[in-house]
């Protein structure tokens, strides 16, 4: 649904993308992730037909993002870093505003509105002023404007910096449910647990072009099957239990067998431990390996 090949970006002497390539299969969330100034943000403005490209092709929903653009636009629905609502208005009223930009007839606008409403569960504060509204409603309600016209694919830019955990979660929950209705999702954003939780697959990009892509746990295990941690009880064990833990690293699908390996080391050595488990590799620190340049 989502294609790029070897798409190339400059703003004067500041290369914005790189050879950058994509390739989202329909009904799925892909989560760009990278740096600050990697060129996620440059990537879904191209895609979305708001910025040309110098090099390479791009195409969504089938149509190529600079011959067809219409069509392109006609197929996607954005959600920008900032909200577009205006906040004097109803929640109603917003949708039904948006409706009639998209030249939807009054009653047809009136009506997606209202299935709207009910799909994002806002149906009970649809008459209440936006700017009443608490940062996560406010979140579902700019999502639910981008979907006026149910469109096939949705490009979401950083869909829940600000929020607090609670909103946070309300924008996931509501996520989730468009991609199990069949919507494309091409997700960028800062929060690793974001990208875990709601990717089926990840592309990290840095420096313009992509340095890694897989689903979540294809990428963690770039880092290996973990290790086992463990907190003993007195300081003078340290030396020793660092000499056990070394000989129990953990293998790809041998973690729980070098986990016991090492409590049962544990406890023949006598060692006290107040503590012990296995810690699998996180996307932070999968992030941090393959962005060598880190955050800019």
């Amino acid at each position: 649904m989502i294609t790029a090949e070897g798409i190339s970006k400059s703003y004067k002497a500041n290369r914005a993308l790189d050879g950058f390539d994509l390739d989202v299969p329909q009904g799925t969330v892909c989560g760009l992730l990278g740096p600050n100034g990697a060129g996620k943000t440059t990537a879904v403005k191209i895609l979305a037909t708001l910025t040309r490209h110098d090099r390479g092709r791009a195409t969504v929903n089938g149509y190529d993002v600079s011959t067809q653009a219409r069509r392109v636009k006609a197929s996607i629905g954005l959600l920008g870093q900032h909200a577009a609502l205006d906040e004097v208005l109803s929640a109603r009223q917003n949708l039904v505003m948006f409706g009639r930009l998209f030249h939807l007839g009054a009653k047809h606008a009136a009506r997606r509105a209202d299935e709207l409403l009910s799909r994002f569960e806002l149906a009970d504060t649809g008459t209440k002023e936006v700017l009443k509204f608490s940062g996560g409603m406010r979140r579902r309600l700019d999502l639910a404007a981008s979907l006026i016209r149910n469109p096939p694919v949705l490009f979401l830019d950083e869909p829940t910096t600000g929020l607090d955990p609670r909103g946070r979660n309300e924008v996931w929950q509501a996520i989730r449910a468009l991609a199990r209705d069949g919507t494309t999702v091409l997700l960028t954003t800062q929060y690793l647990e974001e990208a875990d939780q709601l990717a089926d697959a990840i592309v990290l990009i840095d420096g313009g072009r992509v340095v890694a892509e897989g689903t979540p746990a294809e990428l963690k295990a770039h880092l290996g099957a973990g290790r086992v941690e463990v907190k003993v009880r007195r300081a003078e064990d340290l030396p020793r239990a660092n000499e056990i833990l070394k000989t129990c690293e953990p293998r790809a699908g041998q973690e729980l067998a070098a986990l016991i390996q090492a409590a049962q080391a544990f406890q023949a050595e006598g060692i006290e431990v107040e503590d012990i488990g296995l810690r699998r590799p996180t996307l932070d620190e999968v992030f941090l390996s393959l962005t060598g340049r880190g955050n800019r």
